[in-house]
């Protein structure tokens, strides 16, 4: 193909690109951003050039740009904590015509090498296809950790670890295989947590840093489905509680936050140093309720892991003064940062085109708007180990199908403008039609084939025993 030489002609205008990663801050070991020029021409032509040195030039027919893996990952190790360049030159009617440059900030933080979720279809009524998948972030590289037809097609949800480690790693399954999966020495280990002093069954796992305890959410859930255009499903808990398993002791009990049943409590989430539990509360609703008058708040109770005490809750955002709804609340590795989703009511926000993404300093309580939010949804999130990188679900593609996005944030818990997971295929997203649910960062390989699920899934789970004290 032919490269530009001799007279090249300027153009000011900006070329839009698709996937937009312009003007991002990637990580150092992040896999190539491939992208499609939305621009005609009949060549197209990229130098992407380091501050720090290296070069690397790609040619296409159709302004689809592929980089090499190899070449990418040399440039940007090369060009650490500094700026890469990008220059494109298209080619019209047998002349070049160059457009100005856009950039990327390498930042020296590296991400976690691996990312899980779950793929499904955007729709609430079907289930016959849903994965867990690992995805290297390093790479193009995937692979199916859960597959749901390996198990007579039961839904499986709510992955979870503890510090980012596949040595804890869990997820649940419903249906006639149900059960609480825990992979234990390698091995898979079914558990039914639910016991007969339980009205319902946990949900919403959150492992304790020391990984003797998981925090859950016991809820009772009612769909409610509506024939307006923008607003098809609402998801609310007629009632919920908070409920911890001891891990060594096959132990489920209460968390005794509200012993007069007075709230809904739900979306537990431990803090690093294992002290303090936060959680989302609202009032127990009546019988005649509106949905839309559901609001929860943010608490958290002190915890002492010796002797699996709680003290009392404390309120620590109170979302229903201004009128708003706190769900999934996630604090940064290194303790200082807490961001959590706000949405106008409830506690599900995947189906509530205004959720958005804000964060909390835990040292003084103040409350901003994250910068990375949309006009769509923005929901669920997970931090990385060193507390730099945010992946979090965003419907602002189409406004139906989730994809992940990641960002980077700062000591103050600022983060930068998102750019949406790399693929190798730079159309992908426009073709690919399933959600990307929960999407978790990893530091090591959950050493799972689907297959593997079928011992333990027919296996008698084993039963969870309510503690006494």
């Amino acid at each position: 193909m032919s490269t530009p030489n001799g007279d090249i002609l300027k153009n000011n205008d900006t070329v839009k690109i698709y996937p937009d990663y312009k003007d991002v801050t990637i990580p150092v070991n992040i896999a190539p951003l491939n992208f499609l020029v939305e621009e005609e021409g009949d060549a197209y032509y990229m130098k992407i050039s380091g501050e720090k040195g290296g070069d690397l030039a790609v040619s296409s027919r159709d302004g689809d740009f592929r980089i090499s893996e190899k070449k990418w990952a040399k440039l940007l190790a090369q060009n650490s904590g500094a700026k890469i360049s990008y220059q494109l030159s298209i080619k019209k009617d047998d002349k070049w015509v160059q457009y100005p440059v856009f950039s990327n900030i390498v930042s020296a933080e590296k991400i976690d090498p691996f990312l899980y979720y779950r793929l499904l279809y955007p729709g609430y009524e079907s289930w016959t296809e849903l994965s867990i998948v690992q995805r290297s972030l390093e790479s193009f590289k995937e692979k199916a950790v859960i597959k749901n037809n390996v198990v007579g097609q039961n839904c499986v949800n709510c992955h979870a670890f503890n510090n980012q480690n596949a040595d804890d790693f869990m997820f649940h399954m419903r249906g006639n295989l149900g059960g609480t999966y825990f992979v234990e020495d390698g091995d898979l280990k079914k558990v039914n947590l639910k016991t007969k002093e339980m009205q319902n069954g946990a949900v919403y796992p959150r492992w304790h840093p020391s990984g003797k305890y998981v925090a859950f959410s016991s809820n009772k859930v009612v769909q409610q489905f509506h024939s307006m255009q923008n607003k098809k499903i609402e998801v609310s808990d007629l009632n919920s509680s908070l409920v911890m398993y001891d891990m060594q002791k096959n132990e489920i009990m209460q968390v005794p936050v509200d012993p007069e049943k007075q709230f809904m409590d739900t979306y537990p989430e431990w803090s690093p140093d294992g002290r303090y539990l936060y959680f989302c509360r609202a009032a127990q609703i009546a019988e005649n309720y509106d949905y839309r008058d559901i609001k929860y708040d943010l608490y958290r109770v002190a915890f002492n892991p010796e002797q699996r005490k709680f003290s009392a809750p404390e309120l620590v955002y109170d979302a229903a003064a201004i009128g708003k709804s706190v769900s999934f609340p996630r604090i940064s590795p290194a303790g200082n940062v807490l961001i959590f989703t706000l949405h106008d009511y409830g506690c599900f926000s995947i189906w509530h085109k205004e959720a958005d993404l804000y964060s909390i300093d835990l040292e003084n309580l103040q409350v901003e708007k994250c910068g990375n939010n949309s006009d769509f949804t923005e929901s669920y999130h997970s931090w990385s180990t060193n507390s730099k990188w945010l992946v979090f679900s965003s419907k602002r593609g189409d406004g139906l199908t989730a994809r992940p996005y990641i960002s980077f944030v700062d000591e103050n818990g600022v983060t930068s403008k998102p750019f949406v997971l790399p693929q190798e295929n730079p159309g992908f997203y426009r073709e690919f039609v399933k959600t990307f649910n929960i999407p978790e960062f990893a530091q090591t390989d959950v050493e799972l084939t689907p297959g593997e699920i079928r011992e333990p899934a027919g296996k008698e789970a084993i039963q969870a025993q309510w503690a006494t004290k």
